[in-house]
């Protein structure tokens, strides 16, 4: 035990901890997220949590920012559903709700002295000095969550693939969208301490799209999804921790976890362009005996 707490020091544990928890939240919401093209939505709402984040900040502290971020996501997710039952769009909504809120957290930073001694924190996340009692908060808030999706999951899946199949069958379309935009809510303000109220988007929206691009399967795009939130975010922790105890250099964790998490999408990127390459020259090629076959006949005919 001693052994590994001098390889892995426990600040490091709860990093590591709270990244996964993240992971597999942030995946879980994220697939239904990037079926339903919602992206600009996670957008919109870290954009309207942000004032809740500020007015928590200012009254508490650094503790105070789940609470604030918390009441901030909920109004947040009522307005936008009450908005697109009023007949604006999701993005038009989205878009309001994203401009009015972060309006008023700029008004409130900018009247606010204390915001120059931390708020970059609440930006861009304290990842290693996060405790236990953070690593509770952000297991409640990832496992509410992901059971908010995970129970409604066929239903998601349905309103994904067919929304006017959904509203005909009976299924409370309303009562879906209500749930996921919670469950985007949740998870953001999960990440809102450890890793940032912005950089939250990298893990909701990029392994996501890892998954789209590498397979078709739902199971297997979730799969993948939670494998491309997780393993980039790890060694991208490893590889600040690395640098900064071994190198000198002083790096930003979520930083770098942000870039591990591009690295892989433009991996899978590259992948999957080659891969769309190879299947077209192959279908070529299969079309390429036909086409010499239909010549002759036609040849033939002429000559005859």
């Amino acid at each position: 035990m001693m052994f590994t707490a001098q390889l892995v020091p426990p600040f490091m544990v709860n990093a590591y901890l709270v990244l996964a928890i993240i992971a597999f939240a942030g995946g879980i919401v994220g697939v239904q997220l990037n079926l339903r093209g919602r992206e600009f939505l996670g957008d919109g709402l870290v954009h309207a949590i942000f004032p809740g984040v500020v007015i928590g900040f200012v009254i508490a502290g650094s503790d105070g920012t789940y609470l604030g971020a918390g009441i901030a996501a909920i109004i947040a997710t009522l307005l936008l559903g009450a908005a697109a039952r009023r007949g604006l769009g999701d993005d038009a909504a989205t878009a309001v709700v994203l401009s009015a809120s972060f309006s008023l957290g700029v008004i409130i930073v900018s009247t606010t002295r204390q915001y120059t001694g931390g708020l970059e924190h609440l930006l861009f996340g304290q990842l290693l000095i996060v405790d236990q009692h953070d690593l509770w908060i952000v297991t409640g808030l990832g496992a509410v969550a992901g059971l908010l999706v995970a129970l409604t999951w066929r239903g998601q899946l349905y309103l994904s693939f067919d929304r006017a199949g959904a509203r005909a069958t009976g299924l409370s379309v309303q009562l879906l969208e209500l749930a996921l935009n919670f469950a985007i809510a949740l998870v953001i303000v999960a990440g809102a301490r450890a890793i940032g109220n912005l950089l939250i988007l990298a893990v909701l929206i990029i392994p996501p799209a890892v998954g789209r691009l590498l397979t078709r399967r739902i199971w297997l795009m979730t799969l993948i999804t939670m494998l491309a939130a997780l393993v980039p975010s790890m060694v991208g922790l490893w590889s600040a921790y690395t640098l900064s105890v071994h190198e000198n250099v002083n790096v930003s964790p979520t930083g770098v976890v942000a870039l591990a998490l591009t690295a892989v999408y433009l991996v899978a990127a590259a992948y999957r362009s080659l891969a769309d390459r190879l299947d077209g020259r192959r279908r070529r090629q299969r079309r390429a005996p036909v086409r010499v076959e239909r010549q002759r006949e036609q040849r033939a005919e002429v000559d005859a």
